[in-house]
Parts: C-alpha cells; sequence; structure tokens
C-alpha cells in the first residue's frame, strides 16, 4: 500500500508538471491560431481520448506517463510540402489545415512564445506553489550569519564562533542556507572544505580548511549552522516565491557547470526512479511534496530552455539564428536535428534510469 501511494503521489506530480507545460504550448498556439492535431498526456500506446464539438484537437492519455506533447500544424516537414509533392495516401493528412494555420507561416515573435510557453508556465507554477507554501508554513529567510554552532563539529573546533559570517566556501561567495548546501555538495564530505570567516567583534578574515567529522550515525558534518528569521504573510510570501526561485535557478546553473567542467559526477543526475525514491521519502510531509513538485517544476522548465535539440530551448535557438541570418532553416534539417536530440535524449534517460535502479540496492 505504502508503494501503491508513492506511485500515485509521483504520478500526479509528474502529471501536474507535463499538464502545466504542454498547456502553456497548447493555449498559446490557439491564441495565435495555430491548428493544433493532439494534446497527449504521455507516450506511447493510447489509453483514452476525446474531442470537443467545433475543436479540431484531439485530447488523448497515453499508457507512458513520463512526458507529453502538443502536435501543432507545420512543426513537422512533411506540413511543409504537402500541396508541392504527390505523396501515398496513407502518408495524406486526414485534415486539410489553412496555410495560415500552420506553425512555419506565423511570424517570429508568434512561433518563439509558443515554443517557450510551456517554460513560462513551468516556472508559474513554481513561484505559485512557493507562494503558497510561504502563505501556509511561513517564510524561513537565511542569512550566512552563524548560530547555534556545536563545538564538537570542525567549524567550532577551527575557530569559527556564533555571530561570526561565513563569506565563502572554496572560493565561491555565500549569502544563505542555499548557497552553503550548494557548495558543501558540489564539494562532497569526502575532501575538505576552505572557507572564509570575517569575525563578529573585529571584521577581520579568517580562513579555515575543514575535515568533516564522521558521527553516531555515519554521516559526516562540517558543522555549518546559519541563522534564519521566520516571516508570515502576503507580502513575505510573496518576496519567499521569488527568492527561492532565483535561488533553485542559480542552483541548476552551477549544477549543469559543475556536470560539464567534472566537479559533479554522473551519481548527481537523477531520472524518474530517483524522483520517485524522493517522494517516498517526503510523502509523509505535505511542505515537502510542495517545495518538490515546485522544484522539479523550475527543474522542467530551465531544463527546457537549454539550446539542446528536442528541447524547447534547442527549437527557440534555431528560431533566433533564422532571425540573425535571416535564412529559414528547412523543416527537414529541423526535424532530423529534434529526431536525433531525442533519441539521444531517450538513451540519456535509460542509462540515468538504469544508475538509479542500481542505486536502490
Amino acid at each position: 500500500m505504502s508503494h501503491l501511494i508513492t506511485l500515485l503521489i509521483f504520478l500526479a506530480i509528474l502529471g501536474l508538471i507535463v499538464l502545466i507545460h504542454e498547456f502553456g504550448h497548447f493555449i498559446t498556439a490557439k491564441l495565435n491560431k495555430v491548428y493544433v492535431h493532439e494534446f497527449s498526456l504521455g507516450f506511447g500506446p493510447k489509453l483514452f481520448s476525446f474531442k470537443r464539438k467545433n475543436d479540431e484537437t484531439e485530447y488523448m492519455i497515453k499508457a507512458l506517463p513520463l512526458g507529453g506533447y502538443v502536435m501543432l500544424a507545420g512543426e513537422e516537414y512533411e506540413d511543409e510540402e504537402d500541396d508541392k509533392k504527390k505523396k501515398k495516401k496513407d502518408e495524406k493528412p486526414k485534415v486539410k489545415v489553412p496555410e495560415d494555420q500552420k506553425l512555419y507561416n506565423k511570424k517570429f515573435h508568434q512561433k518563439f512564445m509558443i515554443m517557450v510557453a510551456g517554460v513560462f508556465n513551468n516556472f508559474i507554477l513554481g513561484l505559485i506553489l512557493l507562494f503558497i507554501m510561504g502563505l501556509v508554513y511561513g517564510c524561513d529567510f537565511s542569512s550566512n550569519k552563524l548560530t547555534h554552532l556545536s563545538k564538537d563539529l570542525p567549524l567550532y573546533e577551527t575557530g569559527a564562533r556564533n555571530g561570526d559570517k561565513l563569506i565563502s566556501i572554496n572560493g565561491h561567495k555565500v549569502k544563505n542556507d542555499d548557497d552553503i548546501i550548494l557548495w558543501v555538495a558540489i564539494n562532497g564530505t569526502e575532501k575538505p572544505i576552505n572557507v572564509e570567516i570575517e569575525k563578529k567583534d573585529s571584521k577581520k578574515i579568517e580562513k579555515y580548511k575543514i575535515k568533516a567529522k564522521k558521527l553516531e550515525d555515519g554521516n559526516k558534518y562540517f558543522g555549518i549552522s546559519v541563522s534564519t528569521k521566520e516571516e508570515k504573510g502576503f507580502i513575505p510570501s510573496v518576496k519567499y516565491a521569488f527568492s527561492k526561485l532565483v535561488s533553485i535557478f542559480k542552483q541548476l546553473i552551477i549544477v549543469i557547470i559543475s556536470l560539464f567542467t567534472g566537479k559533479l559526477g554522473f551519481n548527481a543526475v537523477s531520472g524518474p526512479v530517483g524522483i520517485y525514491s524522493v517522494v517516498g521519502m517526503a510523502k509523509g510531509s505535505m511542505l515537502l511534496l510542495l517545495y518538490l513538485t515546485a522544484y522539479l517544476s523550475i527543474n522542467v522548465g530551465f531544463m527546457n530552455l537549454l539550446p539542446f535539440p528536442a528541447f524547447d530551448g534547442g527549437r527557440a535557438f534555431l528560431l533566433i539564428i533564422e532571425k540573425i541570418t535571416r535564412k529559414k532553416v528547412p523543416l527537414k534539417v529541423e526535424s532530423i536535428i529534434n529526431g536525433i536530440g531525442f533519441i539521444l535524449l531517450m538513451i540519456l534517460m535509460v542509462v540515468i534510469t538504469i544508475k538509479d535502479i542500481i542505486n536502490l540496492f
């Protein structure tokens, strides 16, 4: 029963994030009068579908709930020349779509908005959930001021005291708990960290090298603890939501850079199985589930912004190239690029999933 509840929560979170993302593409396409063939949640065999009266779009749910898509007229290569070349009968579109309703005939700003609308929706969902967290549970605003330092842990033992300020970790400036957690996670607890401390009384900057200490629970700690201030209300909740959005976005940028530079290993990347495990740990707390959903939504939006083929960012990047060079990228070439990108993405997902499954045992 416990695993079933975890699975249902996992599917609900994933479904909400995908629905919000794809709805962004869908509604923006509709507003710009682009013909929408399909709106699908999931991939693979179709489980359920329906069409509304006076609406060309087929809405469907498919068997593999690991994504979704919106199929637009004029998005694929076949749409570009369906009136110029002879085709086999089974290749002809079921519906004759007017040229002015095809994506490739829309203006640059219309196509660009349609491409990035899903990302925008993911960020909005993240903001709303973070705002709800702040409004219901209160907002914790942390600083880099040290407090409640344990005398038995390394940071205190090396000379830091309550009231001092933690300025940097391994040369990276830190302003709050989010920054600290990020740089400690990238460094790991197996290696020492170099910290800069501003002393409370003299304002003098002291440099320390700290090695994590293993405690009875089997985990290693550096002993860093900073002060937090709790606020409640509408305005603090708005401030909290935007500050967390910026913080998460910053973390994702640093993580991507760290993966490419080798500072973070492949084990730092998680797929659906890894996310499922996190949901299992968080399912007992609505606060954690809200934060996890917000984080994943912002994560999906951020990843889709990357200029990689098959991602929304890759498609938007090609549009920008067209605008700068004033030369249209042929839809056939774009389809091939996105197809290759999709295959590479699927291979990566399979490898990550296998890695996550191995880590479960």
